[in-house]
């Protein structure tokens, strides 16, 4: 496909970019429900923290083991075989969460929700990488901000469910606490449609059956070139430094900085606000540049903001250093995807992107173990050490790539 085709909004190409990129900001904006909406669930079905945790790593285990026989998959079928089922199975799940009355189905529509995130994210991104070449990484950014869109209707939805909007929303709107399952239904509703959607739009045909999944194959074809094996460790490390700030920010921001949890909440929402303009900017200049540098040279951002996170106080510094940190770090993502899927022979992008995404999520997945014994048993500051220093040696990686190619 030529860069003359490649209309960022407009022909195929922007028809299938705009579908599947409302699909990914609504499976998102349900997903991050969960993180604010938590508290009233675990009140509600009378559970702990810790089944609570349980049900959030099935949900998280279950998305990065998919990731890469979907990929695959699709790879030897069509991306559209994946694609509508995923859309589905999502619908599913999120109906089941919203009448959901006991923890059993909170689980089970926990580990719905993660077989339809993983049966989406690969082959829609895999479907991007066919369709665009030049524009690849701006396609991936535009895509991938809408994570940033769903993380900000999350926050905002969730304040107002929780009744945290009271003090400045009108007492008719507030009047009356809605229960946590609310918000699901439409999320469920609106994949739906989407889906129905993208299925008057696709012109790939739907075909499945049985094939080898060549799981060794695709780990041996990652890991021929040097180069590619210190990118694949640079962005797990970048992962593991990633899931332990995202699923501790607030609580840092409460416990370190004094913060009221309102405001740390708050506070939460920049990094999104930052994405949505970050992502798609990243992706649009490694289209222009190599990708490598721009990884580098935003890693290394991310580094020196993390580094003034934890050195400042004040409400102006900290919030300053947050939006820094989250434009090296939102960065990264159609960055990495692009640099990976650059690299995959045609016939096996959505594999090769799966069983990278699986590395990155598994390694990512322990992130939150780490900084939680780390900033228990000694302190935050010791604990954001280790991640400054994964993120400089991320960018000693691939900087160490691009100098060599």
């Amino acid at each position: 496909m030529s860069t003359h085709d490649e209309r960022l909004f407009a022909g195929y190409g922007g028809r299938m970019l705009v579908s599947l990129a409302v699909a990914w900001a609504t499976l998102q904006f349900g997903r991050f429900l969960l993180s604010p909406l938590l508290p009233a669930i675990i009140d509600d079905l009378g559970i702990t923290k810790v089944a609570a945790g349980v049900a959030l790593g099935a949900f998280q285990g279950i998305y990065a083991l998919t990731q890469f026989p979907s990929g695959r998959l699709s790879d030897r079928f069509t991306r559209a075989s994946l694609i509508v089922p995923g859309l589905g199975t999502l619908a599913v799940g999120f109906l089941v969460l919203s009448v959901t009355v006991s923890y059993p189905l909170f689980l089970l529509a926990a580990v719905v929700v993660g077989v339809g995130k993983g049966l989406f994210a690969v082959p829609s991104r895999a479907l991007l990488s066919d369709l665009f070449v030049a524009r690849r990484g701006r396609a991936l950014g535009l895509y991938s901000a809408g994570t940033d869109v769903g993380g900000i209707l999350a926050s905002a939805v969730g304040v107002l469910v929780t009744g945290g909007a009271a003090a400045w929303l009108p007492q008719a709107v507030t009047t009356g606490a809605l229960d946590w399952r609310a918000p699901f239904a439409p999320v469920a509703v609106l994949l739906a449609l989407i889906g129905v959607v993208y299925v008057v739009w696709n012109r790939d045909a739907y075909e499945l059956g049985r094939t080898e999944i060549g799981l060794v194959a695709t780990v041996r074809r990652l890991a021929t070139t040097r180069a590619q094996r210190e990118a694949l460790v640079a962005f797990a490390l970048f992962y593991f430094v990633i899931g332990a700030w995202v699923n501790f920010l607030p609580t840092y921001l409460t416990e370190s900085k004094g913060f009221s949890e309102s405001l740390a909440a708050g506070l939460f929402a920049v990094v999104f606000l930052v994405g949505i303009w970050a992502k798609p900017l990243a992706g649009a200049v490694s289209d222009r540049v190599p990708r490598r540098p721009v990884a580098v040279v935003t890693l290394l951002f991310a580094g020196g903001a993390l580094v003034v996170v934890e050195a400042v106080g004040g409400l102006l510094p900290v919030v300053a250093a947050i939006a820094v940190f989250a434009v090296g770090y939102k960065a990264q993502f159609p960055i990495a995807d692009a640099i990976l899927l650059d690299a995959a022979p045609d016939e096996n992008v959505g594999g090769d992107l799966g069983a990278a995404r699986a590395l990155f999520l598994g390694v990512g997945a322990l992130g939150p173990v780490y900084l939680g014994v780390v900033a228990t048993a000694v302190s935050y500051r010791v604990a954001f050490a280790g991640l400054v220093a994964c993120l400089l040696a991320s960018a000693g990686l691939l900087a160490r790539g691009a100098l060599r190619g």
